[in-house]
């Protein structure tokens, strides 16, 4: 293979193979419709189970807002358990159906980057790849789970800092948004870390403990040459994110002027430009690291390993 920038290649990429950034699309997005569609459908199978009598109906209708607060009250009253496990097992189910979506559709576009970048045709990838991208899917679903603990975590400690007796809030948002931004920072390093262990899962169809161990050789050889598409890329996804909240801005500018409807299909447009850009620089980045690991590690010059000649 011949040698060349992995940061551009991955940007070469997004444009050369766009189908790879449309594959990218198809299983997040149907991932997010189905989200979508369980929430509502949990949602209005657990209003259905709220019972409403018929004096709680005549305090809605008096159009009273204290009214109307007291007899939503006593509708939601002793049904959070209800809400609790139904919350449970659709956070569950879905987070198993993530990992098993992810890894599916992680394995298909690895596949066909290292197909791309080989130019030829690879054969179907084994069980042992799509097990360790199970496993570390299922990692990386940890991670978030670990995250959100560190979250309600962060607010606890924070609350404790600002006492009635004491109030000092200044302290406690500053405590809450350093925490957050810890936490935030170690979530998404190990998001990628687990991200690039899975490029040597398919690649080399080796074991979880076997990918996790080349991530970090990789990342010990060429810590440099990571770092790169992950600067450039990132930037790109900046821009990109003030480009999207800058066109937000201009549906939200006539918001009294035309109808809601015209207005939230606006904002759902961008948002979905958004993401399908973002989903397309996702790939742009893992070409990188594909091309980048494809590619034979540089050799110093030959002249340094050769001894002087004897004068």
């Amino acid at each position: 293979m011949k040698r060349g920038s992995p940061t551009l290649e991955g940007f070469q990429t997004i444009f050369r193979q766009p189908w790879l950034g449309l594959a990218e699309i198809a299983w997040r997005w149907s991932f997010g419709a189905a989200v979508v569609a369980a929430l509502a459908f949990a949602l209005r199978e657990y209003l259905a189970t709220l019972p409403v009598a018929a004096g709680e109906m005549l305090l809605l209708r008096t159009g009273q807002p204290a009214l109307m607060l007291q007899a939503i009250a006593r509708i939601f009253q002793g049904s959070a358990p209800r809400a609790t496990a139904a919350f449970v097992v659709l956070t569950l189910s879905l987070t198993v159906g993530w990992i098993v979506l992810a890894s599916l559709g992680r394995a298909a576009t690895l596949k066909a980057l290292l197909e791309h970048f080989r130019g030829s045709v690879l054969p179907v990838s084994s069980s042992q790849a799509l097990t360790s991208l199970l496993a570390l899917n299922a990692l990386r679903a940890a991670t978030m789970l670990a995250a959100t603990a560190g979250l309600l975590g962060a607010a606890l400690l924070a609350a404790s800092a600002s006492s009635p007796a004491d109030s000092t809030p200044g302290l406690a948002v500053l405590i809450f948004w350093m925490l957050c931004m810890l936490t935030g920072l170690a979530c998404s390093m190990l998001n990628w870390y687990l991200s690039l262990a899975a490029v040597f899962a398919v690649k080399d169809r080796t074991s979880t403990i076997g990918a996790l161990a080349a991530a970090i050789d990789l990342c010990r050889a060429r810590p440099g040459s990571l770092a790169a598409p992950a600067t450039w890329f990132g930037l790109a996804h900046t821009i990109v994110f003030v480009v999207a909240s800058s066109a937000a801005a201009f549906p939200l500018g006539f918001a009294e002027a035309l109808p809601g409807g015209m207005v939230f299909g606006g904002l759902l447009l961008v948002t979905l430009l958004y993401f399908a850009a973002v989903d397309f620089l996702y790939i742009g980045r893992l070409a990188s690291y594909v091309f980048m690991i494809e590619q034979p590690e540089p050799l110093p010059p030959e002249t340094s390993l050769l001894p002087e000649p004897a004068n």
